[in-house]
């Protein structure tokens, strides 16, 4: 470091404000505004500190908004720095300035409470960036453990790549080749390598005993002539402890989804889709209703959880 740069530091250390701002912004970055009130001063007052700080590189500052925040910066004069604020940090200047930042961090937790607290009512219908269930169902993937998956009827595909971005391999059956086709060049644009594709009916799986460790099944069992027998093939592929998922619709009386849908059956009960499940093979049988369609006709979705023991 030259002379003429040490010389610009030490001045710009030289000072009881530029000290405190630095302090300040060590526990976390803030904006001018922030440290006017902390700090008790005017904004050209702090502003002009700011940029002396910003001079010597001891302070960045970077856009959020319409704000400018303000955070330390590691160059040649943080060791210096860092000496000092040891050595003073017992201050009554120091310890002022820590209980104005923790006010500050107070309010902004109570505004934003008070946010909470008002848009509660209506939280759960707001169209809210980032809130979709497809990124919440990514994030959940995220903890599934990394085995061995069948997907029994892959539909759109969307689960079947969710569950290969988590798993160590996927075998995504369907009886349409073009599912499966369109599903692979969808795999083949994410980079996915871990899926196997086979074209096969759920209720005859050409897939030997034991192989699999979780057999998911959304939204095909309606499709199946004999669910009972489809549940039992998913029940035979999976090895010991293996567990199966099942999502499908709750009994409802919409026939037009008969013919246009290619559904055949109405949905099930929470009682028969157990039963089926439990006649099966499976334990430790669990369902619930998940979730319920905004639109007309608002169908509900089942959650079934079963383990092969």
């Amino acid at each position: 470091m030259q002379l003429t740069t040490t010389s610009r530091l030490l001045k710009a250390l030289a000072d009881e404000t530029r000290m405190r701002i630095l302090h300040l912004l060590a526990q976390e970055e803030l904006a001018a505004s922030d440290l006017m009130e902390i700090l008790n001063m005017g904004q050209s007052r702090v502003s002009t500190h700011l940029s002396l700080l910003k001079e010597v590189s001891l302070v960045t500052d970077h856009r959020a908004g319409r704000r400018s925040l303000y955070n330390l910066h590691a160059g040649p004069g943080t060791t210096l720095w860092e000496n000092i604020a040891k050595e003073n940090r017992r201050t009554p200047e120091f310890q002022s300035d820590l209980a104005g930042l923790k006010i500050l961090r107070d309010r902004r937790r109570d505004n934003t409470k008070a946010y909470f607290d008002r848009v509660a009512a209506s939280f759960g219908e707001a169209d809210l960036p980032g809130r979709t269930w497809e990124g919440l169902a990514r994030a959940l993937m995220a903890l599934a453990p990394k085995q061995r998956y069948v997907d029994l009827g892959v539909g759109d595909g969307q689960l079947t790549l969710m569950l290969a971005g988590a798993a160590r391999e996927v075998t995504a059956v369907d009886l349409s080749t073009k599912m499966l086709s369109g599903l692979e060049r969808r795999a083949n644009d994410s980079g996915l390598t871990n899926i196997k594709y086979m074209e096969a009916d759920i209720e005859d799986l050409p897939m030997p005993e034991g192989e699999q460790d979780v057999a998911v099944m959304s939204q095909a069992l309606h499709h199946a002539a004999a669910p009972a027998r489809a549940l039992s093939e998913a029940h035979r592929v999976l090895t010991r402890n293996g567990r199966i998922l099942v999502i499908d619709l709750l009994a409802h009386n919409e026939e037009w989804v008969r013919e246009k849908l290619e559904h055949l059956h109405l949905g099930f009960t929470e009682e028969e889709l157990a039963a089926l499940l439990e006649e099966a093979g499976f334990t430790n049988v669990q369902v619930s209703r998940a979730a319920r369609d905004s639109k007309p006709p608002h169908f509900m979705t089942l959650i079934a959880t079963g383990t092969k023991e």
